[in-house]
């Protein structure tokens, strides 16, 4: 019950952390059906329309509920603590969004047993996610799934906005902050401006869909390249959200392991920035073949060329970092220095993409397909692992084996490079993407092999690192405060896993990488800012969770609203939109409750923080 009516931002940190565990391993597997579908020409493991769900269901909850909630996990685990926060701004809309992204995923995801699932492409273009052309209620799961589940990003990146500008320590001035702060920061500014696009875009595709709204439909008026700007609108800086906190992590991950100060820390800022305000200017770059003209097309390739010139001072201020530096070959370690070649290549194809000329080429081709995945796999996943290692100990309290974790580096690293390194020439030797099977004789049959190899490498490594977990899981908790002995940051200061309050007292900061200054002056512990006092707590709560199985029963109630039912019962209760009502119901009783109920939270004493002992 106690993980059910948490607002602790550590527990919710974990709880979005198992979701996002949990949806990346059906993502996995649905990724190597794929590739066990393409791993020989005609091949029938699976038929055309399933291919079609498992690729649309790939790319969806890879994206929106795998890679997604695991940034969430590690922005709730250590950005109140690298800013010396004792919580989020708002610790109930912090559960709140976790518990509307889970239902949300959950109902996506029931369409596998429902037997009516997603089968227009991640990207869900119309006409063919109309119900012309997907008369069933799988792209009924998307829309409705989708809206739910980016409501709970939609809120925490509000949160997190408000957490960074109004709570941070003394002398923690903006630019004292650690890079996955700021990197978090400019996310949830991203969140903030993206997510109401795709969500307006939803709503008008369910609208065409449930209501015979015509907003896509040219026939009565509509604009189907309408739902591509609105998508990609949201979907290009959606990348950026996905890769600036992996880009923060890198740089965290980096500077502790070369025990060196981040090289061009203020223009690695300022590149963050530049990076989150031209990813709002490039989204037409997906639209190059749509015909906009060749204005339209030059204007959004050169800003896309221009995203290369902040990113390459990333690029560089790593390896200036690392130069020099007494550098340790953790798994951490290792994951952020594999990122920065894979990193690259991702972007050297995505320079390549920019040219419209050549991506009218490369377009509907496997060369896509690489490129996307240099950048999200490349790039994010093995930052994401990289600070899964890195923070382990500070959340568990427990440090994963090195030994272990650096071979499942090696078997995931050298996976991956086998699986999408050949898609490059698979594209350019013209193999399209979103095909179930292909002709023998067509130069594409050893490539696909060795890619096929290389995903199983993947899903092997993958199962080492929960392997790593589940082993170490049994050791008890010795973590020390400051277990790589080389902590630049705050959440280094206080004890692993951290008590419920962070800090005992809010500490002090001096300058950047607050805790190595303290430590190089020799001084054994932070500076405090405050007395000892006792500190106020917010008190859990089950509403959220009531909330979001509202919204999870009326997305249901509307999916179905327009069905037929052979029981009369069923018919009154979902064509008369009572279980929506119901559900809706549910959600706005909580509300109510939550309004007119004033809980003040409780108190934790100075006795009890003195007993418990030594400074958090």
């Amino acid at each position: 019950m106690d993980w059910l009516t948490t607002v602790d931002h550590k527990k919710i940190g974990i709880l979005y952390l198992l979701a996002g565990g949990l949806f990346f391993g059906i993502g996995g597997i649905e990724a190597i059906l794929i590739r066990i579908q393409l791993i020989k020409p005609l091949n029938d493991l699976v038929s055309e329309q399933s291919f079609n769900e498992l690729i649309t269901m790939h790319g969806t909850t890879m994206i929106f509920l795998g890679v997604m909630p695991i940034i969430f996990a590690l922005m709730n685990a250590i950005v109140p603590l690298q800013i010396g926060a004792r919580d989020v701004a708002f610790p109930f809309l912090n559960s709140l969004g976790f518990w509307t992204f889970l239902f949300g995923g959950l109902l996506l995801n029931l369409s596998w047993i429902v037997g009516d699932v997603p089968d227009a492409g991640w990207t869900s273009y119309v006409p063919l996610a109309n119900t012309e052309y997907s008369p069933h209620h799988g792209v009924d799961f998307y829309t409705i799934g989708l809206q739910i589940s980016g409501l709970g990003t939609l809120l925490g990146g509000i949160n997190f906005l408000v957490t960074i500008i109004n709570m941070r320590a003394p002398g923690m001035t903006y630019m004292r902050m650690p890079m996955f702060t700021w990197a978090s920061f400019i996310t949830s500014a991203l969140i903030l401006f993206a997510f109401p696009a795709i969500t307006v875009g939803l709503i008008l595709l369910m609208f065409d869909r449930l209501f015979s709204g015509n907003f896509f439909n040219v026939a009565l008026g509509g604009n189907p390249v309408l739902w591509q700007h609105i998508f990609w609108i949201f979907g290009h800086p959606e990348v950026y959200i996905l890769i600036l906190p992996a880009f923060g992590i890198i740089s965290d991950v980096l500077s502790t392991f070369a025990r060196k100060r981040l090289f061009g820390y203020s223009s690695m800022v300022f590149a963050t920035i530049l990076i989150g305000f031209l990813g709002f200017m490039v989204w037409a770059h997906h639209m190059f073949t749509v015909g906009l003209g060749p204005v339209a097309n030059a204007l959004f390739s050169i800003a896309t060329m221009l995203i290369a010139v902040p990113t390459g001072i990333k690029i560089f201020n790593w390896i200036f970092t690392l130069w020099g530096g007494s550098i340790k070959f953790t798994a951490a370690n290792l994951y952020a220095i594999g990122f920065i070649p894979t990193f690259v290549m991702g972007g050297v194809t995505g320079v390549m993409l920019a040219s419209a000329p050549a991506n009218f080429q490369f377009h509907d081709t496997y060369f896509v397909v690489a490129h996307f995945h240099y950048v999200i796999v490349g790039g994010l996943v093995l930052g994401l692992f990289s600070g899964l290692h890195f923070w382990w100990p500070k959340m568990f309290g427990r440090t994963l084996y090195e030994g272990l974790g650096k071979a499942t580096f090696w078997m995931f690293f050298i996976g991956f490079q086998l699986t999408f390194f050949v898609q490059h020439f698979l594209g350019l030797i013209g193999m399209p993407r979103r095909v179930a099977t292909y002709l023998p004789n067509q130069g594409f049959d050893t490539m696909n092999m060795i890619s096929t190899v290389g995903a199983i490498m993947m899903g092997i490594g993958t199962l080492m690192f929960l392997w790593n977990i589940f082993i170490t899981s049994r050791q008890p908790k010795n973590a020390s405060a400051d277990p790589w002995e080389d902590g630049r940051t705050l959440e280094w200061t206080i004890p692993s896993p951290p008590p419920e309050y962070n800090f005992k007292q809010t500490p002090l900061v001096r300058g950047y990488d607050a805790w190595w200054k303290e430590k190089m002056d020799g001084n054994k512990e932070m500076t405090p800012a405050e007395p000892l006092a006792s500190i106020h707590m917010p008190s859990p709560t089950i509403l959220p969770f009531f909330m979001s199985v509202g919204l999870f029963i009326a997305g249901f109630g509307f999916m179905y609203g327009r069905d037929p039912f052979d029981n009369a019962i069923l018919g009154f209760l979902f064509n008369n939109y009572i279980v929506s009502i119901i559900g809706l119901g549910i959600t706005f009783g909580c509300m109510f409750l939550r309004s007119v109920n004033d809980d003040p939270g409780y108190h934790i004493e100075v006795e009890e923080l003195e007993d418990k002992g030594g400074r958090g």
